[in-house]
């Protein structure tokens, strides 16, 4: 997926030939030795740069011309991603509209999805639904997981139930369309994910949750379902984002959306896998002690997983081959490690309040060899990036190709950074 930017739509929407122009150099450039499937233009537009919205489809129409012209547009397709904010109240869902001053545009937006055969692009993030909901929903919603049964999430008007903050706004967002007499136009969720460190007043930006989230999606979006109101129309999504964005203005959490760091390695492992097994690997996931982390917080972790977390400690104690270094984050490490391990197949974190983080660099050394190492006993699966596959056309194929379609499309925006700007 190529992105136009937001500073360039004003000259394609307002000129047949930029908008030619900026497809010869940014697509047919590059086909068909990469697979582009589909043009991005701008990014959240009517709520990020409103000046812009009069030419937006202009853009859009004149793109999909160009891309006529040079007899691309059955493999790219057009579109635009919007934020949830353009939906002032998304819940309940069957009741939800577009916000009534952009009904020019959606209407003229929506109408050539129609006409092109293309797709709604949505940025969800139930982080933000949740961060900013003052307390209405519980956090389980927002990350995928199971509800008590006196927590039900139910929509008054049709009764259908939500296990999830994400399928409530997939299905906002079908609702909203709808209002618009508009039908058949599936959504693709171009940006969502869950920061994994964040400020002193963003508490809910742990690598735990993230980690939580992003795997529950993975889950979600591979079951080949719909939300409530589309059961027949799967959720393709893009996984936001590849590698955290250390020189990102704002709040600290606007930093750290990313699973791998700058070096390469994880953040946390992705299952990317159709069921509880871990797809094939060619390296393990590690987790080690955070640098700079607060000492008396590494203690209580080392206490707590060589105690209650019951990892194996043994190697760490006097005498035995990982006492040398004699450091708290040595010790720390190692007992960390064993107990993730051992425990994370059955829901067991690499966070240990916030001084754990997980690597790909194997931590071992001379005789001490941390488990899950190849010089090890005890060898257990991580994820590394695997060589990702390029996603087909999300309009294209049977219903048993678009199984492996949702899986291309989370590989290759984990690993080949969606970045719309």
């Amino acid at each position: 997926m190529v992105g136009v930017l937001n500073e360039e739509i004003l000259s394609i929407g307002e000129s047949a030939s930029a908008a030619a122009t900026w497809i010869n150099k940014n697509v047919a450039a590059y086909l068909p030795s990469t697979n582009i499937t589909a043009i991005a233009v701008g990014s959240e537009v009517l709520t990020s740069i409103p000046n812009a919205a009069p030419v937006l489809v202009s853009a859009m129409n004149y793109l999909h011309k160009a891309l006529v012209a040079a007899n691309l547009n059955f493999q790219v397709k057009v579109s635009t991603p919007q934020s949830m904010d353009i939906i002032p109240r998304s819940f309940p869902p069957s009741t939800a509209t577009f916000n009534s001053s952009w009904n020019s545009t959606i209407y003229q937006l929506l109408q050539f999805l129609k006409n092109t055969n293309s797709y709604y692009m949505l940025n969800a993030y139930p982080y933000y639904g949740y961060t900013k909901g003052d307390g209405i929903f519980p956090i389980d919603y927002a990350l995928f997981r199971p509800l008590s049964s006196v927590k039900q999430i139910v929509d008054p008007n049709t009764l259908f139930h939500y296990d999830s903050m994400f399928d409530a706004m997939v299905d906002a967002t079908y609702y909203s369309i709808e209002a618009f007499n508009f039908s058949g136009i599936p959504i693709v969720v171009t940006e969502t994910g869950w920061p994994w460190f964040g400020g002193a007043d963003e508490p809910d930006a742990t690598v735990a949750n993230a980690e939580t989230f992003i795997n529950n999606l993975i889950k979600r979006v591979l079951n080949n379902s719909g939300p409530p109101s589309q059961p027949r129309m799967p959720i393709n999504s893009y996984i936001y984002e590849l590698f955290n964005e250390d020189k990102r203005p704002g709040p600290a959490s606007e930093e750290t959306w990313g699973v791998l760091f700058a070096n390469g390695s994880a953040v946390y492992p992705l299952q990317l896998s159709t069921s509880d097994r871990i797809t094939e690997n060619s390296s393990v996931v590690f987790c080690v002690v955070k640098p700079g982390a607060d000492s008396d917080k590494l203690q209580d972790g080392l206490n707590w997983a060589c105690g209650p977390g019951q990892a194996n400690c043994t190697a760490i104690q006097s005498g035995q081959t990982c006492y040398y270094p004699d450091t708290i984050e040595n010790h720390a490490s190692y007992a960390y490690n064993d107990y993730y391990q051992k425990m994370r197949s059955v829901g067991g974190t690499c966070d240990f309040s916030g001084t754990a983080m997980t690597t790909t660099n194997d931590p071992s050394s001379g005789s001490c060899h941390f488990a899950g190492s190849s010089n090890s006993n005890t060898s257990t699966g991580g994820l590394s990036p695997p060589v990702a596959f390029g996603p087909t056309n999300p309009l294209d194929g049977s219903s048993s190709s678009m199984h492996s379609l949702r899986l291309q499309h989370l590989i290759s925006a984990a690993f080949f950074a969606l970045v719309l700007l």
